[in-house]
């Protein structure tokens, strides 16, 4: 009998929904741990990253349209669909940050948890951050969370699935839409995680991911003009400050890297990550007086 050959993966991008090569037809070569050869990766272009963001605003309208509570059942979803095929990131994370075994599982398990997390604080995010305020005249005074918009992520470095997703999920939980750059040398998980968002119920733009040189794709989503914020988790020092600056053109909201950046992303998150990319909107209304005696509601 025959040694029948292995079929190796083709990884693709993930963009509005589909799975492209890049538009350049480059990639590159991505190796374990130990140097030794996994796969190739897209290598994105310029172009590319115009196409995730045209995709991600196309998107952007349903998802932040949609109720609250809608989305939460959206991201349980990914995590159903992420609990189905643990054996194989755990493969993929296991090589790609060289841990063992047991320990990759761990690193997924809390991946998957920490999508159920943030999927139960949709419908609750408004709860904390928005609420009624007290004025002087007979006005209600209204503050309420709304998403930024299109929010482009510099996924971590290190941290290849765990990390990914602790900076994914609050991105979309609270309505942006998102272009991720994922791990310049640990882009595997991540591009996986495409094949299960696009069969989730998560619609097609809401997430797009992108993989390649970091700085060459983070520096036209800096400077795109309908490029509403930036997530620079996994920008080194000087290419933040890079980022930083083409980012003030058009006002972006810049969340800087923070220190659990560089650590292992194990500890429970707050709500930082959420409120760094909403918008508070206070509406003014008149109280209406009620019959003669002039009461009022």
């Amino acid at each position: 009998m025959s040694e029948r050959l292995s079929v190796l993966k083709t990884y693709k991008l993930y963009v509005g929904g589909k799975f492209p090569r890049s538009e350049s037809g480059r990639v590159y070569e991505v190796t374990d741990a130990k140097g030794t050869w996994l796969a190739n990766a897209p290598l994105s272009s310029r172009k590319d990253a115009r196409d995730a963001v045209v995709a991600a605003r196309k998107a952007f309208g349903g998802w932040s349209g949609a109720t609250a509570y809608n989305r939460g059942q959206v991201l349980y979803r990914v995590a159903e669909m992420l609990e189905g095929r643990r054996d194989q990131y755990a493969a993929e994370v296991a090589g790609a940050e060289g841990l063992s075994k047991p320990k990759a599982a761990a690193q997924v398990d809390a991946a998957i948890d920490r999508w159920v997390w943030y999927a139960g604080w949709t419908d609750k995010i408004a709860q904390v951050v928005g609420g009624g305020n007290p004025v002087a005249g007979p006005f209600f005074n209204l503050s309420t969370p709304e998403p930024t918009g299109v929010v482009a992520i510099l996924a971590p470095q290190k941290s290849s699935l765990l990390g990914l997703v602790s900076v994914i999920a609050p991105v979309i939980a609270t309505g942006n839409t998102a272009v991720v750059v994922a791990s310049e040398k640990s882009p595997l998980p991540a591009l996986s995680l495409g094949e299960v968002l696009a069969t989730s119920d998560l619609p097609g733009g809401v997430v797009n991911i992108l993989s390649g040189r970091t700085a060459e794709i983070a520096a036209p989503l800096a400077a795109h003009q309908d490029v509403n914020a930036l997530d620079l988790a996994g920008a080194d020092e000087t290419l933040a400050k890079q980022l930083e600056i083409a980012a003030a053109d058009n006002l972006k909201r810049v969340l800087r890297p923070q220190p659990v950046d560089n650590a292992e992303w194990s500890a429970t998150p707050g709500t930082d990550r959420m409120t760094a990319f909403l918008e508070t909107k206070t509406v003014w209304h008149p109280t209406g007086a009620l019959g003669a005696s002039g009461s009022s509601y």
